[in-house]
């Protein structure tokens, strides 16, 4: 996304949130790395839940990761 994801609104709506919020960060790293959050079952279960950053400050929806986690099985011995 490099400097083109400086000029989306979705990205100055994101940063405003969390600025307002009280998240301040340390701006120490890469900063143009987009994450996400897997959630993954045991054994064959494999992914329950993927969620890729589309533009920075995209957040996971709680309740989703929440349903998923509870969709896992415990693995037999």
């Amino acid at each position: 996304m490099m400097l083109s994801g400086f000029f989306r609104l979705g990205v100055w709506q994101n940063f405003l949130r969390a600025w307002r919020s009280g998240y301040t960060g340390n701006l120490e790293g890469e900063g143009f790395t987009l994450g996400g959050v897997y959630v993954i079952g045991a054994g064959r279960q494999g992914v329950l839940l993927e969620h890729r950053e589309k533009e920075f400050g995209d957040k996971v929806s709680l309740p989703s990761v929440l349903e998923a986690a509870e969709k896992i099985k415990p693995q037999a011995s």
